[in-house]
């Protein structure tokens, strides 16, 4: 997973048939706001995410302690197996139990709002650090300055940065330029990546004028 990529940010299992039919879709996330979203108890979900897609599946854990979490996970790996990227949010027992989770399993560290939070993940040894663009932008006072530190913090390590909380084009334009490779995305977002109006301009000129081999 060291590639850039493209994540659908979903607990809808019609959602992921069809990130998954894309072919450039390369895995999922989940939150348990997502997982209260589906029809299915969050085990089916997770179940029939992983089964459409090959990629990882993030899953986020719920538990208060750090007893509860290992608990958990090891939950989450018997459904999910080597798909799963076990997902810890930010404080001090969520990074206590990501310093004994990753020494057998990829760990997100997510709702990051300090730089500093990105020392402690990669010091735990989380693979990833997922960071609330969008809410960075619009609540921190300096969003663009918080998200250049947490870049710079982690360049050079094996703590690799997701945007999540991306809710434009133009965002998740300027999420990759501030350094960010991996980018999380609603299906919505993700069909709007490849949209533009020019281009179907373009595409209907050729439609109408030109001549193929069909």
């Amino acid at each position: 997973m060291s590639n850039a990529m493209i994540l659908l940010d979903s607990a809808i299992v019609k959602d992921a048939r069809q990130a998954a039919g894309w072919g450039w879709v390369q895995g999922i996330t989940t939150n348990p706001v997502l997982l209260a979203q589906s029809d299915l108890p969050p085990e089916e979900t997770l179940r029939q995410l992983a089964e459409t897609i090959t990629g990882p599946v993030f899953y986020q854990l719920t538990a208060p302690d750090v007893a509860g979490m290992i608990v958990e996970a090891e939950r989450a790996e018997d459904v999910l197996g080597g798909q799963l990227v076990l997902k810890i949010a930010a404080s001090p027992k969520g990074f206590e139990a990501a310093a004994q989770l990753s020494l057998h399993a990829d760990v997100c560290i997510t709702a990051v709002f300090n730089a500093s939070q990105a020392i402690a993940a990669e010091a735990a040894g989380a693979r990833f650090l997922a960071l609330y663009y969008n809410r960075a932008m619009r609540l921190m006072e300096d969003g663009p300055g918080f998200v250049r530190a947490v870049v710079d913090v982690l360049e050079g390590s094996s703590c690799e940065v997701i945007a999540a909380s991306v809710k434009s084009p133009a965002e998740a334009v300027a999420a990759r330029q501030a350094g960010i490779p991996h980018l999380t995305l609603p299906l919505a977002m993700l069909e709007a990546l490849g949209r533009c109006d020019l281009s179907e301009q373009v595409i209907a000129d050729f439609n109408r004028n030109g001549r193929g081999i069909i």
